[in-house]
């Protein structure tokens, strides 16, 4: 049977855990998909790779259609995705056999679809998955803002740029918006923001303040931390105005 450690490296080869280190260690490979050539996010999964001793062994990933607007096409293009996706990887792990890696960004638990991938190959593969934690983007915001991601008793809505309007609309008292792109802040000009692109890394960028001010300076971090790392990824904590 097939061995797959699916490990949460947050941001990097700085956030990799003493545990997820030896597990890693511990593997035969690490397969990683690799969405463009000179792909810099494969880059980083090398270094912490390569600084284990374990060789990668890169795995084409399959585009995915950007182009829907409404909810349903945008579901069926990334069932579409994930069903290519997983049987791009499931033809190495099915090869290669052993025990396998796979590093994934922050958490495997938020906003990542690695063990809906291995959920599928496991349907024609016999599998034995092991995951491990790994430091969140939230987790990482709250940090390096120095702040508790909710107020006493409140809850906390995790949602991605796409949902935005929605927790907006409803006032929820904390927002985390993810995997943001260039998201629609309409509604939530005067809601307070603390914003943070590559947290931990060398590009990191940090922003703090009223949304309305904030917005041309998220722009141009944004810019900057894709220019020096050749990626970017950031989210931000919002509040409503009391």
């Amino acid at each position: 049977m097939t061995v797959v450690r699916v490990l949460g490296i947050g941001m990097g080869p700085q956030h990799v855990t003493p545990e997820v280190a030896a597990a890693l260690a511990g593997c035969d490979y690490v397969a990683a998909l690799e969405k463009r050539d000179d792909d810099p996010l494969l880059a980083v999964r090398r270094t912490i790779a390569d600084a284990a001793g374990v060789p990668t062994v890169v795995v084409a990933d399959p585009p995915r259609d950007r182009t829907v607007a409404d909810d349903a096409a945008y579901g069926d293009a990334v069932a579409a995705w994930h069903d290519a996706r997983a049987a791009a990887l499931g033809e190495v792990l099915a090869a290669r056999g052993g025990v396998a890696g796979l590093l994934v960004w922050g958490d495997p638990s938020l906003y990542d679809s690695t063990l809906r991938l291995l959920e599928r190959i496991a349907v024609v593969l016999p599998l034995e998955v092991e995951v491990l934690p790994g430091i969140s983007a939230p987790q990482a915001l709250a940090a390096r803002h120095g702040v508790v991601l909710h107020g006493v008793g409140e809850p906390v809505v995790v949602t991605t740029a796409r949902r935005l309007p929605e927790a907006v609309a409803a006032r929820h008292p904390n927002v985390v918006v993810m995997l943001t792109g260039e998201p629609d802040y309409a509604g939530a000009e005067d809601w307070t923001a603390w914003w943070g692109a590559n947290l931990g890394a060398p590009t990191e960028e940090l922003l703090h303040g009223r949304v309305g001010d904030l917005l041309p300076a998220m722009g141009a971090a944004r810019a900057r931390a894709r220019a020096a790392a050749g990626w970017v990824m950031d989210l931000a904590l919002l509040r409503p105005p009391a």
